[in-house]
């Protein structure tokens, strides 16, 4: 027998029999209004928990990871507004089940039952998964179960108080909004949830406005895994800038008490705090996971005894709110309407096709005020003795700058964030003199913790910013990749478009940087970056260019809502000389504000028979070689990809008009590059004869053999003439 059926069972023969479990009595602000409409949230909660089980036992539903135990958030979500941006635990269908009743006109028994079912009907994912979320209930949707949605919710609050010195065009949170997160006990020791806790605190040490209330869902276990009784309090209430409450989540009085007082405490002193939850977990983990083949049965009888409606039945008798007639009533009428709705959801239709499931990875346009750019007073004072050189060549990394200045004079709500990206100007001077120009507030000096640097990102945009943060070299991304890869990616696809979290990325990033930090610090791999779906991937390899796309990048992001990245060479940023020294060859002027290089749009230079299709440090390279091969006769056409993902293929292939043989230049190592998709496409979509050079799979050394496992002129010289060559 199910132990969701035995849970029901028991609750209804101990409310009738009047032996319910012991515990404190009433107490608290809790109003009988307040509590009734709690306690109908749980009881809908509970039953949509039993139909899920059997929708999937009849092949109807598809999801049984339940909230029963948990129904002391719906306590939670009382105690808060609708207003606050709930980012939440997997277990909690009882606070979205309680936020409903606190806004009119949702229908969440309808809308979690269609979401069981997957139908394509379902309002917040259109059938992607089983997600709690809700557009009007300010509830972004959430697949984590390690807490990497905790970082994002930093950055949300930390959004609240700058959104009132620096009001986006976008916002979304109101000036004494809060953010509630959510998670549980096991989770609590991921790292991820470690990083942002710490980040939470280490910005409220410094006085610096934080409006979060961290929840601990605390029922001490995770799967199968035991938490160390006592573990969550003495990890979590003594941490400096973090205030500490604790409550009975099985007693929806205390819940809401504390509860209120905490909100109450972060609401008016703009300061972190962490609600210790104690639950209990019913049935196991999921409908899939039989809890009796790891745990005692003692064990798991005794949380069933436990079960927090039959306490809040035992609370609002004593309180003499309700009886137990008018209790069963309740609980029977989210039944019945659960099992009627349900009825109905099921036949409602699900996606079929793969465009369908894809159709929201791309997040939909938004309208957005027209900017006719910075006026030349404006830009004069921001750029000061930087004025006079605008039309002088100048390196990659002074152009990006300047590009980075016309962009934040014209859109208020760029924020970057990194770092050392402030004082220091970043570790490669890029974001030099930004912070004199624009101020601490968009230029943000963060903590050394690449997971929260790319969470307070996404909790911006969730507010409206454009945020721009830095990784500072490529291989510090792999310390946060699931920031993008799970959450900022997959937002828009997990939410059909309606939650997007738009920014631009930027990353110094490839090899080829002479003696200086081996493979952490050259790093030839965008693997990591290319496989993650939706997401812009840039990679300049000229200043002027850099100037253009990142223009294009920015308006991706604020038009299009997209996550975008560009990947900076960093060999290239303070590259002068071409062909001999002091030759001015790579330097450019820059490029008026108003022009911009569009995603998808190749750079071709050249015409010759002989392709070499190439980005970043090969373009250079190839540059090079090019010269080496018209001494030897040999004419050549470089096409520069600029665009790493999406491939532009349409652009590829028209710039390979009159073409006879094509060489693929890759500085990214063979297995895993941007060449495999390019050799694949050009034996599936022309006949050219073609080839390829890349990097050997190998690491970056430091010192003389920095370039040895990467193309060179040289080698890019001799497999070109090979190719021309061969018959």
């Amino acid at each position: 027998m199910d132990r969701a059926d035995i849970v029901d069972q028991a609750f209804r023969d101990k409310l009738t029999t009047g032996h319910l479990p012991s515990g404190a009595a009433p107490s608290g602000p809790l109003s009988d209004t307040d509590a009734v409409a709690i306690f109908r949230a749980q009881c809908l909660s509970r039953n949509l928990d039993r139909r899920s089980r059997k929708m999937q036992a009849a092949g109807q539903g598809y999801y049984t990871i339940g909230s029963s135990g948990h129904e002391g958030m719906a306590a939670v979500a009382s105690a808060l507004r609708p207003s606050d941006m709930a980012f939440l635990h997997y277990r909690d269908g009882a606070f979205q089940t309680m936020r409903s009743a606190q806004v009119p006109g949702t229908t969440p028994a309808w809308d979690m039952l269609l979401s069981f079912s997957t139908s394509t009907e379902d309002p917040i994912s259109g059938g992607r998964h089983k997600v709690l979320g809700s557009r009007s209930l300010n509830i972004p949707p959430q697949t984590s179960t390690i807490a990497s949605h905790l970082p994002k919710a930093v950055g949300a609050a930390y959004s609240v108080g700058l959104a009132k010195r620096q009001t986006p065009e976008h916002r979304v949170l109101e000036d004494d909004s809060i953010v509630m997160c959510s998670f549980g006990d096991a989770s609590s020791n991921h790292s991820t949830a470690q990083g942002a806790i710490n980040t939470a605190c280490w910005t409220s040490y410094q006085s610096v406005p934080l409006p979060l209330l961290f929840v601990c869902e605390d029922n001490g276990i995770g799967i199968s895994t035991r938490t160390p009784r006592g573990w969550v309090a003495a990890n979590y209430e003594n941490k400096p800038g973090l205030k500490y409450f604790h409550a009975d989540g099985l007693d929806l009085y205390d819940t809401y008490r504390v509860a209120k007082e905490a909100a109450d405490y972060v609401r008016t002193r703009r300061k972190p705090a962490f609600l210790h939850l104690t639950l209990v977990r019913l049935y196991g983990h999921a409908g899939s996971d039989l809890q009796q083949a790891y745990l005692s049965k003692e064990l798991f009888e005794g949380w069933e005894a436990d079960d927090p409606l039959l306490h809040s039945a035992r609370l609002l008798i004593e309180q003499g709110v309700l009886n137990a007639e008018q209790i069963l009533a309740i609980y029977q009428e989210a039944e019945d309407q659960c099992t009627r709705v349900a009825t109905e959801a099921v036949k409602r239709p699900r996606l079929k096709t793969a465009s369908d499931v894809m159709a929201s990875i791309i997040p939909p346009m938004r309208d957005c005020i027209p900017s006719n750019g910075p006026s030349e007073d404006a830009r004069a004072v921001a750029f000061g003795s930087d004025y006079k050189q605008l039309a002088n060549p100048q390196p990659m990394n002074k152009l990006l700058n300047w590009a980075l200045t016309d962009l934040m004079l014209e859109h208020r709500e760029i924020v970057m964030m990194g770092e050392d990206v402030g004082r220091k100007g970043g570790v490669y001077g890029v974001t030099q003199k930004l912070v004199d120009r624009f101020g601490p507030d968009r230029m943000i000096d963060t903590l050394l913790d690449e997971q929260s640097i790319l969470g307070l990102a996404i909790g911006m945009a969730h507010n409206g910013f454009i945020p721009m943060p830095e990784i500072q070299f490529l291989a510090y991304l792999h310390n946060a990749e699931d920031q993008l890869r799970g959450e900022a990616a997959t937002l828009s696809f997990f939410s059909n478009g309606q939650f997007t979290n738009p920014m631009v990325m930027r990353i110094a990033g490839l090899g080829y940087q002479k003696g200086f930090g081996g493979h952490f610090h050259n790093d030839n791999s965008l693997a990591v970056l290319r496989d993650i779906p939706g997401v812009v991937i840039a990679c300049p390899s000229r200043g002027d260019d850099a100037a253009m796309m990142m223009r294009e990048c920015v308006r991706l992001a604020r038009e299009e809502q997209r996550v975008v990245v560009m990947v900076e060479p960093i060999a290239l940023y303070p590259m002068r000389d071409l062909m001999g020294e002091k030759d001015g060859g790579w330097l450019s002027t820059y490029p008026e504000p108003d022009r911009r290089i569009g995603l998808g749009e190749v750079g071709v230079e050249g015409d010759g028979p002989l392709a070499i299709l190439t980005y970043g440090n090969g373009r250079y390279l190839s540059t090079q070689a090019a010269a080496d091969l018209r001494a030897q006769g040999i004419e050549t056409r470089i096409i520069d990809l600029r665009w790493l993902a999406p491939l532009p293929l349409e652009g590829v292939l028209a710039a390979l008009g009159g073409a006879e043989k094509v060489l693929v230049v890759d500085e990214c190592r063979t297995t895993g590059s941007q060449s495999e998709a390019l050799m694949a496409m050009l034996h599936e979509q022309t006949d050219l004869p073609h080839a390829r050079i890349a990097a050997q799979d190998s690491f970056i050394a430091t010192g003389p053999a920095y370039a040895a496992t990467m193309p060179s002129r040289a080698s890019i010289t001799e497999a070109a003439r090979t190719l021309w060559n061969a018959s």
